[in-house]
């Protein structure tokens, strides 16, 4: 029997103090995944508040035919999905560098490799604002999560070849986006 399952037996006889022990397993790698599924970390907080909430409330029906953390994901990205219908605002990359800040920088190296790598994550996170919200939701759990694809597509209640296909596509729409980027960049545009 897993830590998981123990923990969900003691929380459903009544004991609360095992429910924290799983928030505060999962708490810290949902909030990372919603930020990338999101773009803000506010928004990120409502969404893991939220779901930690809901899967607290549903435990009883959690039939154990997956992980424990698949099925808190699964909850999660349905309230993230519930939650971007509500908002549908588009950030900016300034707006989600603000929200998100700035990725750490490898101190190690000099000023011109920082300022190029600074440029290479705002080319990314622009590309990943060009993807669809489906694209980009299979590309962050597969690269960024390093989810397989059979829980990537538990998580997001698709058949596995769905997942093939949308992360194939999201590689290859991503790397186009990329690629002109860079192109206009290296002609001076802006």
């Amino acid at each position: 029997m897993s830590d998981d399952s123990l923990l969900i037996q003691r929380i459903l006889q009544g004991d609360t103090s095992a429910y924290e022990e799983i928030v505060r397993c999962y708490q810290q790698r949902l909030f990372n995944t919603m930020v990338h599924i999101l773009g803000s970390k506010e928004d990120a907080e409502d969404v893991v508040q939220e779901s930690f909430v809901q899967a607290y409330l549903k435990l009883g029906t959690f039939q154990g035919n997956s992980a424990f953390y698949t099925w808190l994901y699964r909850i999660s990205f349905n309230i993230a999905i519930s939650h971007r219908r509500r908002r549908k605002k588009v950030h900016s990359i300034d707006q989600v560098r603000e929200d998100v800040g700035n990725e750490p920088v490898d101190r190690s190296e000099g000023p011109g490799h920082r300022m190029e790598q600074q440029e290479s994550i705002r080319q990314v996170h622009t590309a990943l604002e060009k993807l669809s919200e489906e694209h980009r939701d299979v590309l962050v759990l597969r690269e960024l999560e390093g989810m397989d694809y059979d829980r990537i597509a538990d998580v997001l209640e698709l058949p596995v070849g769905t997942v093939r296909s949308r992360l194939h596509r999201a590689r290859t729409h991503l790397k186009e986006c990329l690629e002109v980027m860079i192109a206009q960049s290296e002609r001076g545009i802006p």
